[in-house]
């Protein structure tokens, strides 16, 4: 059996970087996905950030590729902030994300 494990730092944004991460919704935010990553099989090392973006340590594995890892934890993410009201309005990440291999 192969053992895999490539870490990438990954980093995204609010849409229009928008500062609406409060405190309180970062702290349910990354509890959230850290949780709802592992039930699709994804391994969230860390997770952090300010009121405007994200930085987010994963795991992938040999299956996996970044671009469907990302996709899956931002659009979850947003789907839930707006299906439970987190903010005052609607809820959006940016497209983009920056993502980088480390060692």
């Amino acid at each position: 059996m192969s053992f895999v494990r490539i870490w990438i730092h990954a980093v995204w944004a609010t849409k229009c970087r928008e500062p609406v991460l409060t405190k309180q919704l970062r702290h349910k935010l990354f509890f959230h996905c850290i949780e709802n990553a592992r039930s699709k099989n994804i391994y969230i090392g860390c997770m952090h950030g300010y009121e405007d973006h994200v930085h987010c340590l994963i795991s992938l594995k040999s299956e996996q590729n970044i671009a469907k890892v990302i996709r899956l934890i931002k659009g979850e993410s947003s789907f839930w902030i707006n299906q439970n009201n987190l903010c005052s309005s609607k809820f959006e990440w940016q497209d983009e994300y920056f993502a980088t291999s480390i060692k």
